[in-house]
């Protein structure tokens, strides 16, 4: 079938329908600083002014945002770097340094040495993204502020006759807390309070107690700026949220469809099961990364036949957004991993939640191989561990702490990250689950 035919029967061309998925998936993932900040526009103003006084008038600084997963520390980053970048003054004169903790961690091998490894990767991300790889070369330092200085020298050497003004963006900032002497923490706070280079260092935490975290030396350079952002929109305005969320700009290319769509936002908002839908969400978390999820998932269901969204969407896509992830990780597991999981289910119900390692799983194991097991072979303790191992790769058990080099794996303490209810939910679907094992999960600890 033709487009234009296609166009015909279904009221709506391909390319129309692309378009409203492109927008709206790069809005709800963030990629593109769009649409609107919703309760934040004093930490706006803020933000906003803190940084025109680094790139305008060559002022350092340092602050955090700090807020809860969700509440919009990155998106509010976004939004104020993105007006700042239309400013003729600022426009070509403004160079970023994004650092992520999360990001620096995983280009550690585990349990790999010293953490100043971290300040290494660190510093070559910094290199990187300043383009300074050509100046810098296999040149090494003595250390970090030295390397860090030699670079910022590099920048005032330019063919600028002044530095251009440098931000940091630390996002994850608690990480970096980590490392050995805070010593990325110290020289960035440190550059920050030098009239010599203007540099601006923002981190972004949801850790509350983060200043406690610092060294006394680091905290002296510290500004103490701190900008919060907590979710405090009541349901009214999550409704708000929910339409301009889903709503299609003024400048889209078919003015009509995009009144048509907007208009159906409209309607859908003020449809009585859409609003038990939100109702629903809102009361569970009021974190907008999970309406972005509900709404990214209700958004797959547009196509050009089905070029409007319905309240059947909206409820599929809630049901399809409370579907238990960790709960269907369980079933394709072997049978001696949901006997792990199992033991480690009995230990929480015997220690009232206090972590466990993997000695006192294999322990609880083994009782039940001599006990109650009449269908599960006797696995040796290296077979046992390394399914141990896997479990810990699929984050259905979390480390209390950061392995050591030295710790033995036997004795780490470990959390286990499903109830007892998904346990016995994820059995009931077990494909050929042995009988004595399903017994063994519903037992009660008499049998200790």
């Amino acid at each position: 079938m033709s487009k234009r035919k296609l166009k015909e029967s279904s009221g709506e061309s391909p390319e129309c329908i692309s378009q409203v998925q492109k927008i709206l998936r790069e809005r709800f993932c963030h990629h593109c600083a769009a649409g609107k900040l919703f309760g934040m526009e004093q930490q706006y103003r803020h933000l906003l002014e803190l940084l025109k006084r680094t790139t305008v008038h060559g002022e350092s600084n340092s602050a955090l945002v700090i807020g809860p997963r969700g509440s919009g520390k990155t998106a509010l980053l976004n939004h104020v770097l993105k007006d700042l970048r239309e400013m003729k003054q600022v426009r070509e004169n403004l160079l970023e340094v994004h650092l992520n903790g999360n990001q620096l961690l995983m280009k550690i091998p585990f349990l790999s040495g010293l953490l100043q490894t971290n300040d290494k990767v660190a510093l070559k991300e910094i290199t990187r993204q300043l383009q300074l790889e050509n100046v810098v070369g296999d040149k090494v330092f003595g250390s970090f502020a030295e390397n860090l200085a030699f670079l910022l020298e590099a920048l005032r050497k330019g063919n600028r006759t002044s530095s251009c003004p440098i931000l940091f963006v630390l996002d994850e900032f608690d990480l970096f807390v980590h490392h050995k002497n805070q010593t990325l923490l110290y020289n960035l706070f440190d550059i920050s309070q030098s009239a010599q280079t203007p540099v601006t260092v923002i981190g972004l935490t949801c850790r509350q107690d983060i200043l406690e975290l610092l060294e006394k030396r680091v905290k002296s350079r510290f500004s103490h700026r701190q900008i919060y952002l907590m979710n405090s929109f009541d349901f009214k305005q999550y409704i708000k949220i929910f339409k301009k969320q889903l709503s299609l700009p003024d400048e889209f290319p078919d003015e009509s469809f995009a009144q048509k769509w907007n208009n159906n936002v409209q309607l859908l908002s003020e449809d009585k099961a859409v609003q038990d839908v939100l109702q629903n969400l809102f009361h569970h978390t009021k974190d907008l990364r999970s309406l972005h999820l509900l709404l990214m998932l209700a958004l797959s269901a547009v196509t050009v036949h089905h070029p409007l969204l319905t309240a059947a969407d909206l409820q599929e896509a809630s049901r399809q957004h409370r579907a238990d992830s960790r709960a269907n990780i369980v079933h394709g597991l072997s049978v001696l991993e949901i006997c792990l999981i199992i033991a480690m289910k009995h230990l929480n119900e015997v220690y009232d939640g206090e972590p466990f390692n993997f000695q006192m799983v294999y322990n609880e194991f083994q009782k039940f191989i001599q006990r109650k097991a009449h269908s599960m072979y006797n696995f040796e303790k290296p077979v046992v561990m390394k399914a141990f191992e896997h479990l810990l790769q699929l984050e259905l058990v979390k480390p209390l702490e950061r392995p050591s080099v030295r710790a033995q794996r036997e004795y780490l303490l470990m959390k286990l990250l499903l109830d007892s209810s998904q346990i016995m939910d994820a059995l009931q679907v077990y494909p050929n689950c042995p009988t004595d094992v399903k017994q063994w999960a519903a037992s009660s600890l008499s049998w200790l």
